[in-house]
């Protein structure tokens, strides 16, 4: 129901939509009190089972979310860190004069305080984690951190799906993170990057054409470093050298 139908149904007066007693043609309906009752448990049933079909819809991805696909290119985007000052949506158009997308290409952005996917892939590959700010969702950013040090010229970072930058920075030094962290306030990449759970992680070679399918669930740490180094070493193949390579 649209928010002007809701108000509609709200402004009626007292009495309006109801029925008539049979003993006063012209009086309010006045249902007995186990009709009512029972008719209140309908309607919460009735909620429940919308809430359900919703959340059913959503965890069954009937769209095929599951990241970007292996061969196609991340989506551009440029979003403010949490570390700095800069508020603002993200900015994900590819070309100028885009509306809500963006005024000039994201990938155009930069900043001290703007995390650009399209410079971390000029650089080297690309470890890009995808989350909320919930429950044990972040977890993998602390796993992400751990491995930096190992992969020199690995490019890892993770953007906030509507995050907040005071609980983001808390968060940033609970666990210890150095690594660029960016707030999406609006939520534009959930759809661009077909997120399908939290974390969603893509691995892409430099030029941010995307190496294998996106993690779709925290793994191991000794999973995660596998796949960080078949990243590497697919990249190395396709002639990245990499720091002192």
């Amino acid at each position: 129901m649209s928010r002007s139908e809701r108000t509609a149904l709200e402004e009626q007066p007292a009495g309006a939509a109801g029925g008539t007693d049979r003993n006063d043609p012209g009086g309010p309906s006045h249902d007995p009190p186990a009709a009512t009752r029972y008719g209140r448990y309908v309607g919460l049933l009735g909620l429940l089972a919308l809430l359900l079909l919703t959340l059913n819809s959503v965890l069954s991805k009937p769209n095929g979310a599951a990241g970007i696909e292996p061969g196609a290119r991340l989506a551009p985007f440029a979003v403010p860190l949490a570390s700095g000052e800069l508020t603002g949506d993200a900015n994900v158009a590819t070309r100028a004069n885009q509306g809500a997308a963006g005024n000039v290409p994201a990938c155009s952005v930069r900043g001290a305080q703007i995390l650009n996917v399209c410079q971390l892939y000029e650089r080297g590959p690309v470890v890009l984690a995808l989350f909320v700010d919930a429950g044990s969702c972040a977890g993998i950013l602390a796993d992400m951190q751990a491995l930096a040090p190992s992969f020199p010229g690995v490019q890892f970072a993770a953007v906030a799906i509507k995050g907040s930058r005071g609980p983001l920075r808390r968060m940033m030094r609970s666990l210890g993170l150095s690594l660029p962290l960016g707030i999406d306030s609006d939520g534009a990449l959930a759809p661009l990057y077909k997120m399908a759970s939290c974390p969603q992680v893509s691995f892409a070679y430099p030029g941010g054409v995307v190496q294998s399918r996106a993690l779709l669930v925290r793994p191991p740490l000794a999973t995660l470093r596998a796949r960080v180094s078949e990243l590497v070493a697919a990249a190395r193949a396709r002639g990245w050298r990499g720091p002192g390579g």
